[in-house]
Formats: C-alpha cells, structure tokens, sequence
C-alpha cells in the first residue's frame, strides 16, 4: 500500500484555450504508449465509433468540450492524467476536476503570455494550495521575451516563478533550451514523435566552447548572460514552496514539436506530490488511512450512446478499493458491490481488482451516482468543497417533436446530471429551464440531445441573471417569500427553492431585504 502510494501521481493540465494544452497532453501520452481517453478526445477504434457524433462538436470548434481522464505509466510511476476544457464555456466541469488532482501542469501560449481563462483557473487552485508547474510552449514560433513572461505570471498570478530552462532564441532563431537544473543543453529538432529525440549535451561550464560551436558565438554569449541574470534574479528551487503552492518551476519547450515535454515528464514525476489528505466534514482523510474512501467528481452520459451507458468518475482518497467487497453510499444510506469497475489505463479501459489512492476510476452507473457522492468502507461523512455553481445564462427548452416527450425529458435530466448544466423546473407553470455558465453549452446540449436520444429542442433566451438557492432555518418566512414571487422561483433537481434574479441590483435589494433567508450562489454538490 505505501509502495503504491508513493509511486502514484494525479495531475490536470488547465490553459487558456488554444495555447496547446490537448497536444502537450498528447505527447505525454506518448511516454507511456498508446492510450485509451474516457468520453472525450481520442480512444481506440470501438469507442472512436462510439463517442464520434460527440465528436463532431469538438472537431468543429477545435476545441475540448469534457474533460479527459487517461492513466500511464512512466519510469514506474502510476500518472493520473486529466486533460480538461479550456473555454470558458466548459469551466465548471475544469474547476470540478481541479478537485480531484494533486497538483497541475500550466500551459501559456508564449506568444500571449497569461490569457483571462488561465488567470480564473489559477484562481481556483490557489484557493486549494494546488502545486502548480508552468509550460511555456510554442517557442518554435515568435514569442515575447522569457523575462517578460516570467514578469507577467508573477503579476497577474501572484506566483513566484523558478525558471528549471530558459529558451535560446524563440521562432526560426529557436536553437532550443538550457536546462538550469541539471546544467545541460538541449538542441532543438523538429519532430512529431519518440524517434531520433533532442540531441542532449552536457555543459558543467557556461564557459566550454562547445557552446559556440554548436549555437554561434553571438547566441553562445547571449545565453551566457541570460543564465547569469536568471540565477541573479530568480530563487533556487525549493520544495516545501512548490508544494505549498506559492512557487511555479517553469520550463521552456514546443509541444507540437515534442520538445521540452521529456524534461518537463522527468522533473514533474521526481518532484509532484504524490496523493494528498482531503477536507471532508468529519476532519482530514489521510490516503494512507486503511479504511477506504473516494468523492464521484464527473459523470459522462453515453460514452456508448448504443448502451446509454453512464460511467460515474471516482477519485480515490484513502486505504485501496477491492472489487469483491461491498462499498457504502453514504448519501443512498446503503452498501452495494461495484460490478466492472473500470480503470482507463495504456493501451485499453480494463477491469480493476484494485486501485489505490489517486487513482481514477470508472463505474457503470444506472441512476445511482452523482456529482459529490462519497463511497466508503462504512463511514458516513461527505468530501468537502465540490462545487456546483450558480448559472447566469438562462433558457427554457422547448420540445420541437410532441413524439419524443420523454426522450426529452430523459436526455435532459442525464446530460444536466453530468454537471454541465443545471435543470430547474419553474414553480408557477412546471417549465423545464436549463441554466449554464457558458452559452456554448447550449449548443452542445442541443446537439446531443438529437444525436444520442433522438429528441429535438429549441432553446428560448429567458431574462433571468442570476440563480440563487435558499436556505432558512424559519420556515414560515421561506414559503412566504416562495409564494409572494412565484414566477421567479424554481426548484433544482433535489426539490430545493432557486430564485430567479432578473437583474443584479434586484437580487442585492432582495438579499437586503430578506435577512432572515440566506441566498446562496454556489452550493456544495451532497448538500
């Protein structure tokens, strides 16, 4: 179990869309061979078949709309990888994962620098002290200066940077990078694969004129400074400061390319943490406590929509999940055995007999999961800090085929189950509304709901703003404000109050008014 432990490491990869996060995913993968992907970018041929109307989606758009969940080994450690969406449209499901990683891998585009989106998820693993490694990619392009965007994460970010390589010329002047850690040089190549890998030379002495032979004399001396300046600057890299959050070691590299990931892989599987305790509401849960334990993170509907299978994502969290013995559903009050529990790992998604903390794994689901849920050996308490946001987009579904009522109604209620979106059911006409973060989603609710359940909709735009749940411990008080503002208030898929704002300034005036009742803008997902 501790030989297990120490060897695993889970970790997302966040980025502003389009600075290259699914290609450096990609190549990761690379490192440990082929690999199957859970419900979104690539898989093998059966599930390529499978997820491909999905699919489509993606391909238009050129972007991630889920996140991925794939598991390989390196140089013998277990790597849990989850590749999620970078736009902002797809971000509850990224800060939703960010809750199942140990610490997490930053892509910036170096042309751009620290974009608005990567800004919002560094938010959120800041909050949780998420250790945090930083990719300067594209280098093989025309990029700003490396001090100006070292600069850049330190401001907007509120980091200290600690450069582990620093870049020789960026564009068609790329030579490739110093790796400042182990005082090595390594020439840049153009390539999209393991073959014929980065000439690496060592270099003890800035000083050695193999430096000048093999870059010129003018990048030679140019090198010479920077790494002078850089080590004047710039801390040594410390541990404890990384691990705690407040200190990003940042390479250098071009992940198209292929280059610089390898140093990136090594320095990350030495230095990440491995699996780490977790707030849940009866205190700290330790992964090396023997009595297991793990939170259901993200549900994927009809990873195969010929089976309207669900698989429900569990992160484990403590002691080692057994495939024979029964596990207890803490929010159903009841225990039940796990039938093919499925672990996504190299070349295929395979049953499990056992995982361990960090691990990620798949269970087919019939209903019974969602998002936040705790399995357990037998205890009752709850993982902290799941968050199920407050939507600000809203629109009523309306079904354009009278024949497929309940394939509609099914789809929603699986796809809003998924987390994505929010289902809210209007109390004064029963109208079924769907609410998101981003207006994006609606397309891709739209798109699914014809092509895994065969129901058409439309989507009509509603003025609502906000969505807020109530909570009050007087009961008289709530009803009388549910009933004195019926065609603003809905319920959620629990049956709990939701109130519609139409405007900011009125949901503050109602909050001002109403000191008895608590409007509540996030809610944890077991609550």
């Amino acid at each position: 179990m501790h030989s297990e432990l120490l060897r695993r490491r889970t970790f997302g990869i966040v980025s502003h869309p389009d600075a290259g996060k699914t290609t450096l995913t990609e190549k990761l993968l690379l490192f440990g061979g082929a690999i199957q992907i859970a419900g979104a970018v690539k898989a093998k041929k059966a599930s390529r078949h499978a997820t491909s109307d999905f699919m489509e989606i993606e391909k238009q758009r050129g972007i991630s709309v889920a996140t991925s969940v794939m598991g390989f080994e390196y140089r013998d450690t277990k790597i849990n990888l989850l590749d999620t969406p970078g736009h902002k449209d797809f971000c509850e499901d990224t800060y939703r994962t960010l809750t199942a990683v140990d610490s997490v891998i930053m892509v910036i585009d170096a042309a751009k620098g620290v974009e608005a989106q990567t800004y919002k998820l560094l938010e959120v693993c800041q909050m949780r002290r998420t250790p945090v490694m930083t990719f300067m990619n594209k280098m093989d392009r025309e990029t700003r200066e490396p001090i100006e965007l070292l600069d850049e994460v330190e401001e907007k970010l509120g980091m200290t940077v600690c450069p582990m390589s620093w870049p020789i010329g960026s564009g068609k002047l790329f030579k490739g990078v110093y790796n400042l850690y182990d005082n090595t040089l390594i020439l840049f190549k153009a390539h999209h694969n393991l073959k014929n890998l980065e000439d690496v030379i060592a270099v003890k002495d800035l000083q050695d004129p193999v430096l000048d032979r093999v870059l010129g004399e003018l990048q030679a001396n140019q090198l010479r400074e920077d790494v002078a300046l850089v080590k004047g600057v710039y801390p040594a890299f410390d541990l404890d400061a990384y691990l705690s959050g407040r200190v990003t070691p940042v390479f250098f590299g071009s992940a198209l390319n292929n280059f610089g990931v390898k140093e990136l892989l090594d320095f990350f599987i030495q230095k990440a943490p491995s699996p780490l305790p977790r707030e849940t509401t009866a205190g700290m849960v330790d992964p090396k406590d023997p009595a297991f334990s793990g939170f259901i993170f993200k549900i994927h509907a009809n990873i195969d929509p010929r089976h309207r299978d669900r698989v429900a994502f569990l992160r484990i969290c403590s002691g080692m999940f057994d495939r024979q013995k029964k596990v207890h559903h803490v929010r159903l009050k009841r225990d039940m055995k796990i039938a093919n529990p499925t672990a996504f790992m190299a070349q295929d998604k395979e049953i499990v007999d056992t995982a361990y903390p960090g691990d990620i794994i798949g269970i087919h689901d019939t209903g019974n999961f969602k998002i936040g849920d705790t399995l357990s050996s037998g205890e009752s308490f709850y993982f902290k800090g799941i968050p199920s946001f407050s939507p600000e987009i809203f629109r009523v579904c309306v079904n354009t085929n009278p024949l497929k009522l309940k394939q509609l109604q099914k789809g929603l209620e699986q796809l809003c189950e998924e987390g994505v979106a929010q289902l809210f059911t209007t109390v004064l006409d029963q109208r079924r509304i769907v609410g998101v973060v981003g207006a994006l989603q609606f397309e891709v609710i739209q798109y699914r709901l014809e092509h895994e359940y065969g129901a058409q909709c439309r989507f009509d735009a509603l003025n609502f703003a906000k969505a807020c749940w109530l909570e009050s411990s007087d009961f008289q008080t709530l009803e009388a404000f549910v009933k004195d503002r019926k065609s603003q208030m809905a319920t959620d898929k629990e049956g709990r109050y939701v109130y519609l704002a139409e405007t900011r300034w009125s949901l503050e005036r109602e909050i001002r008014e109403n000191p008895k009742i608590s409007f509540l803008s996030t809610s944890e997902s077991h609550a």
